[in-house]
């Protein structure tokens, strides 16, 4: 990739079942503010509290339990991406930048004592099961999830490859809670997709910010201007459609990738260490070349930063819907038994221009409704063209055509079986062709 970012271990994301992204060395872990006096009173409520439970609950809690669930419940209640993560939680951190995690295959945070679908990844049991962006799940099985920690909800997600579990679901619209029975998996996630559209139109998906993910992307753009046998691409879409983020250094490169000077992203925090600025290297791959990025209520964190990015230079025109609004930044900061550690929201972040997107999310250039189409009726009489009329005028070109048996040139054979149109299986995408189309058209008449 065009830069070597500092290796920071800061994430852009919330809480993924069986997935979870890290990378680097914490930079915050050494720093620390000042010492303050201490609250007493609240020490001795603390105190208070401790001693009665150990006293009068019903059974016996050793003093190991009581005080991780003081952790657990003091950076719950900060905000929803902040968590406790123990032995087995930090583990599966420290592992996931292999891109093959278990689980489900979804992002969630909380909202209102339960759990929020953030997005589903693709190609993963949730994907597969219709999970969707926006979901709220009350009860895993026959355990209701209001009242419970993320942890703890995220725990009785997890379990062995092939088991079964079923999610209760409140869907917007729908009229009763929806059941949905899923197989967890092995989730392999590859971060980035790419195919044509069309000759010279490219399309490249990615569905979450792993640690490679920039210098992944560059290889399918590259990949595909040589399949297209040009020297660059007439135009591109960017799909971050339910892409729930992932490391903040990959969205920097993801961003880098299409700009050539400028800020990128800078976050704000109290502590020094958590105040950057990324900035974007010459070289933009697709030489100027147009580009679509969509975005809808699934794109989370390190994709709003690429298309707040992208948006502020006024590099890609933005498509879809207005996208989730995760503008905070967590860091990794082990614990001195360096086998636990809490995710802690350290920062901030904002969009060159100085756009907060915290609980606001970025508003697309050309908002596009999630749609179906569908064929219309077929009128009964079909259409009356001007070659229907009596009398109408010949025209001269078609008769030099013919050929000089005097039969006119045939016309192509009908596919007995046409592929889908791509308006009805992704309007959007249909949608995002069509306007690389308008700006190729309107490119041309201006040179």
């Amino acid at each position: 990739m065009k830069a070597n970012y500092r290796n920071t271990l800061i994430l852009t994301a919330g809480t993924i079942l069986g997935v979870s992204l890290a990378i680097g060395h914490g930079v915050l872990a050494q720093k620390s503010e000042p010492a303050q006096a201490l609250p007493l009173e609240e020490l001795r409520t603390f105190t208070d509290v401790f001693t009665r439970i150990k006293r009068d609950y019903v059974e016996t809690v050793n003093d190991k339990t009581l005080l991780e669930h003081a952790i657990r419940g003091m950076l719950a209640g900060l905000d929803p991406h902040s968590s406790y993560l123990d032995d087995e939680a930090y583990k599966d951190l420290q592992t996931s930048t292999s891109g093959e995690f278990g689980g489900l295959g979804i992002e969630v945070g909380m909202e209102d004592g339960f759990v929020k679908v953030i997005a589903p990844i693709d190609d993963t049991p949730a994907y597969r099961a219709g999970v969707k962006a926006g979901d709220l799940i009350i009860r895993l099985d026959e355990t209701p999830v209001k009242g419970m920690s993320l942890n703890d909800a995220v725990k009785l997600m997890r379990g062995k490859p092939g088991s079964e579990i079923a999610l209760t679901i409140v869907r917007e619209k729908e009229e009763k809670p929806l059941r949905i029975s899923l197989k967890r998996d092995i989730i392999q996630v590859k971060s980035v997709k790419s195919r044509s559209l069309e000759k010279g139109y490219g399309y490249v998906r990615i569905t979450q910010f792993q640690s490679h993910t920039g210098e992944d992307m560059v290889s399918a753009i590259e990949a595909l201007i040589k399949e297209n046998n040009k020297e660059n691409l007439y135009g591109m879409v960017l799909d971050l459609r339910n892409n729930p983020g992932g490391v903040l250094n990959a969205a920097v490169s993801v961003s880098d990738a299409f700009l050539e000077k400028g800020l990128i992203v800078y976050t704000e925090g109290r502590v020094e260490d958590s105040r950057l600025q990324f900035k974007a290297t010459p070289r933009d791959v697709l030489n100027g070349t147009p580009l679509v990025v969509l975005i809808n209520g699934g794109s989370a964190s390190a994709s709003e930063i690429v298309a707040g990015a992208l948006q502020d230079h006024k590099r890609g025109v933005i498509m879809g819907t207005q996208s989730f609004g995760k503008g905070s930044v967590q860091t990794i900061l082990p614990l001195p038994s360096n086998t636990s550690a809490i995710k802690l929201t350290t920062a901030r972040y904002f969009t060159p221009s100085g756009r907060s997107i915290q609980a606001d999310g970025i508003k697309p250039d050309i908002l596009l409704e999630q749609l179906k189409v569908a064929d219309a009726e077929p009128a009964a009489l079909g259409s009356i063209k001007e070659a229907d009329l009596n009398g109408h005028l010949k025209n001269v070109q078609m008769d030099k055509d013919k050929d000089k048996s005097g039969n006119k040139t045939a016309a192509p054979a009908k596919d007995e079986n046409p592929p889908a149109s791509l308006a009805k299986t992704d309007y959007a995408l249909y949608e995002a062709l069509n306007m690389l189309k308008g700006m190729r058209i309107l490119k041309a008449s201006t040179k």
